[in-house]
């Protein structure tokens, strides 16, 4: 493959990467709006719609590791450093590499935002049913079977449903 042809590849590539981590950043932020309104079928959706962008992410990291393979390239960030040096000698796309490595790590703390919130929703959740279930305050441990097992009640507490 002549340089031109790998260029305009890559220049490809980085233009469907930077448009599907701002369509990604869009989800995210939308997600999160939904987690904090507790939208379930609408943050459904949203999780649908964040999922075909990251598979769509992936698609495009596959077709540059691709490429950095086809030229005989490591498949990782060297190989594609080695890639457009060669075929990019005026730097020139690496401008949009760098905003694309910037939008993803927004992108990454957005998830890890959400996902926080996701666990701290779930532990309180989880501690309302320990209250409800009797667990409160015990420990959570398995049986000999890999079941939950209840510990033992004192027979002088009675609980009644």
């Amino acid at each position: 493959m002549e340089p031109t042809l790998c260029r305009e590849h890559l220049e490809r590539l980085l233009a469907e990467e930077a448009a599907s981590l701002t369509q990604l950043e869009t989800l995210l932020d939308r997600e999160h709006e939904l987690l904090l309104a507790n939208e379930v079928e609408a943050l459904d959706r949203a999780g649908e719609a964040r999922q075909d962008c990251v598979v769509k992410l992936a698609r495009i990291e596959d077709e540059r590791r691709s490429l950095c393979r086809m030229m005989n390239l490591p498949a990782g960030l060297p190989g594609l450093e080695q890639l457009l040096r060669w075929c990019d000698p005026t730097r020139a796309l690496q401008h949009r590499w760098a905003e694309c490595a910037e939008r993803a790590s927004r992108c990454r703390n957005l998830n890890d935002r959400n996902g926080a919130l996701v666990t701290a929703r779930l532990k309180n959740v989880e501690g309302l049913l320990d209250v409800l279930t009797g667990r409160a305050g015990q420990p959570k441990v398995y049986g000999k079977q890999g079941m939950f097992a209840m510990p033992v009640r004192d027979p002088r507490v009675r609980v009644s449903v």
